[in-house]
């Protein structure tokens, strides 16, 4: 049996192999599909399609930045190199910029070189299995903490839903108890209705009786619904109890069982009925929000 994981979570991983540290960030939001977005220094992009499908092995949905930084520890390892055709463009559109403006502001080195790119840090022995190792180890390493944070709400959010379901269970058995009752009472107060405008003039035909509280008793059956309504809440409970990514299932039977309870309340009048309905409508969309959040 898998965990259920929160679709939010956030988790930090460095890897250090004595020449360089690397940093990575993964953070993790509610969204209906998988989307991966990655930002990493210039000369680490090779590695980024490596990088998305480490995540997408352990991620299956939500909204996922990856953010990956590289600190040198050996400066003989290290060149920092200037991407001069970068900088003459900056400078360049710097200064026409200042020409349609009519500015009189010299370009200054320390504004060029703080544009993205423009030095560039390279591994001075330009070894990409040795980089992409460090790189894999770090992803790896904020996954596993990420996976973890995700669990850990994940765990919350099946046991307050379990909580939500339980609750159901019950209201659901007071709905059927109230409904079984409620043939014979319309046919009391129907029986008592006429006998008031009537009185004991006229004699009470049986057979109409009978047939306007067989078309009530058809009218307000609502066994199947019920019936349907608690295979949907069971098929939740199994579904939270198999766990795994089950988010978009769960979000599909909360939408069955809804539907189940609105035909429940739009069947019956019943004060005590309708007072429980609204109930269920009020746990299963708390259940509903709480099911955007897992994956």
């Amino acid at each position: 049996m898998e965990n259920i994981r929160s679709m939010t979570g956030y988790g930090k991983g460095e890897y250090n192999d004595g020449i360089r540290n690397i940093i990575a960030e993964i953070k993790t939001i509610n969204n209906r599909y998988s989307d991966i977005n990655i930002k990493t220094p210039r000369h680490l992009r090779f590695y980024e399609d490596n990088i998305r499908k480490l995540v997408k092995n352990s991620i299956s949905r939500g909204r996922i930045d990856v953010y990956l930084n590289i600190e040198y520890i050996s400066e003989s390892d290290t060149i920092i190199a200037p991407n001069l055709t970068l900088a003459k463009q900056y400078k360049s559109a710097i200064n026409e910029i200042k020409e349609a403006l009519q500015l009189n502001d010299e370009v200054r080195l320390d504004t060029i070189i703080k544009f993205q790119d423009v030095l560039v840090a390279k591994e001075n022995s330009e070894d990409e299995n040795e980089l992409g190792v460090c790189v894999e180890n770090s992803i790896k390493n904020a996954i596993e903490k990420l996976l973890s944070m995700r669990e850990n709400e994940g765990e919350q959010l099946k046991n307050d839903v379990l909580s939500g379901v339980e609750k159901i269970k019950i209201l659901s058995k007071e709905i059927k108890t109230y409904s079984s009752t409620l043939v014979q009472e319309y046919k009391d107060k129907l029986e008592n209705r006429i006998n008031e405008l009537l009185g004991s003039k006229y004699e009470l035909d049986e057979n109409r009786l009978y047939n306007e509280i067989v078309f009530y008793s058809d009218k307000s059956d609502i066994n199947e619904e019920l019936i349907r309504l608690n295979s949907h809440i069971l098929q939740l409970e199994n579904t939270l109890n198999d766990g795994g990514a089950v988010g978009r299932k769960l979000d599909f039977i909360i939408q069955e069982a809804n539907r189940e309870i609105n035909t429940i309340g739009s069947k019956i009048g019943n004060l005590d009925v309708t007072k429980n309905v609204i109930e269920v409508k009020n746990i299963l969309e708390k259940i509903r929000e709480q099911v955007q959040n897992i994956e």
